[in-house]
């Protein structure tokens, strides 16, 4: 791919999380100076001594060299730069008065508005936040409102702006950031045609694969529509599940046997959807548009009823026990990474902290600590060898990689509820597993 001459000498990355670190230091990598910015003073000293707050393999190697290089440092304020990228959260807040979670846009109009002394004729802002149809624009006129002495876009209009705007969504994996941030396509809506092209001309500093130009709804649009599309994928999964359970057939099995049609592939079911997208995205898309998006409304709750439903079923094989030590292996939202964010397995251990009155272990390699809420309600967290040797019933809601090394034999005599498909995975080395019962996702 042919590379254009470098426009910019520093640039800026407001939020210094999952996304923007990793974006920050692969940018520097590029031998660019690169001022990141966060309001969480631990995250800026961390970056700062050349450590990370955020568990990403690889990223603290990188981040040491570039910092020591002196070409990434963190501050907590704003500082003056050619280009600002715009990464924080967009969470949703559940609203009262509406059946559907409403985004919650504060974290981007603070980030808008905290660049906005700072910004100059020239001066490209870019947001990454996954955000609903229509935030760029708002972002546009949040900072026209800051800054009446610059001219800012219009959406559609042809004409010049002292600052160009536009939305490229991240489309990364936890896990393989510093990977996919370089070999990844990329989605690059301007509010004006300028500003796509100004836009491209940055993500052509270190992104190898295709930068494709449109506008900036589009572009929300299409982030939004790849999490929803997989989410409702997921949704025909766990529907499956619900129905097997009905029915008394094993949906792993099932889905095997499915999946071998040459058109069919179906996805695996589980104890939910996590993570701060695929959890997340679809609500962006049924709050803009709630009469149209109806399918989407319908996964969503179809993938957010899974864990209340896997709770209750550990819930009922408690009953046949006497005071049951129960051990939940995993709480993070996928598989290998130590990100909780959204997580039904979390769902799952919290509403069973509330209501089995069971000692409760829970099993998470990646992580150190528990969260305080589950752990003050007397969640305990083990290593994989003492919960399996505790545990009168066994909930599979995680399937990390370490726990493929379990033995038939340290599940003899347990209650199991495999919300993973994990057994089927072991079934080959074991012998015999007693009271095997499989919760699908």
């Amino acid at each position: 791919m042919q590379r254009r001459k470098l426009p910019f000498n520093r640039i800026s990355v407001i939020g210094l999380g999952y996304i923007g670190l990793p974006t920050a230091t692969v940018i520097a990598a590029r031998g660019i100076e690169v001022v990141g910015v966060d309001v969480a003073a631990p995250a800026v000293e961390a970056v700062n001594a050349g450590r990370v707050h955020i568990s990403e393999p690889g990223l603290e190697r990188l981040v040491n060299q570039v910092v020591g290089a002196g070409r990434l440092r963190a501050v907590t304020n704003p500082e003056p730069a050619d280009a600002f990228i715009i990464a924080v959260p967009t969470p949703f807040v559940e609203d009262a008065s509406s059946e559907t979670p409403t985004p919650d846009l504060s974290y981007i109009r603070a980030a808008t508005e905290s660049i906005a002394p700072v910004l100059k004729p020239g001066d490209l802002v870019i947001l990454e936040s996954t955000s609903p149809v229509g935030t760029t624009e708002k972002l546009t006129s949040w900072l026209r409102s800051a800054r009446g002495d610059l001219s800012f876009p219009v959406q559609g209009q042809c004409g010049a702006a002292d600052v160009h705007i536009a939305y490229c969504p991240e489309r990364i994996l936890p896990g393989k950031a510093l990977e996919e941030l370089v070999a990844n396509d990329r989605i690059i809506g301007g509010v004006s045609e300028a500003c796509s092209h100004a836009a491209l001309s940055l993500y052509h500093l270190f992104v190898e694969g295709d930068c494709i130009v449109t506008d900036a709804r589009t572009a929300e649009l299409s982030k939004l529509t790849e999490n929803a599309y997989r989410d409702v994928n997921i949704a025909f999964a766990n529907e499956m599940a619900f129905i097997c359970d009905e029915l008394g057939v094993d949906v792993w099995e099932l889905i095997r046997l499915a999946n071998r049609h040459p058109r069919v592939s179906i996805l695996n079911p589980g104890p939910g959807v996590g993570g701060h997208c695929i959890a997340v995205d679809p609500w962006f898309i049924v709050s803009s548009a709630p009469q149209q998006a109806k399918l989407i409304s319908r996964a969503r709750n179809v993938n957010d009823a899974r864990p209340a439903y896997v709770a209750e079923q550990v819930l009922q094989a408690s009953q046949n026990h006497a005071a049951p030590v129960i051990a939940c292996l995993g709480l993070a939202f996928k598989p290998d990474i130590d990100d909780l964010r959204e997580s039904p397995a979390m769902e799952v251990v919290r509403e069973l902290s509330e209501r089995c009155g069971s000692q409760l272990l829970a099993v998470e390699p990646h992580i150190d600590i528990l969260p305080a809420d589950i752990a003050s309600n007397g969640v305990s967290l083990t290593s994989l060898e003492e919960a399996l040797a505790r545990a009168d019933i066994v909930v599979v809601l995680v399937d990390h990689s370490s726990f493929l090394v379990i033995d038939s034999n340290q599940l003899t005599g347990k209650t199991v509820i495999d919300t993973r498909g994990l057994l089927p995975r072991l079934k080959k080395q074991a012998e015999s597993v007693d009271n095997y019962t499989t919760i699908a996702e």
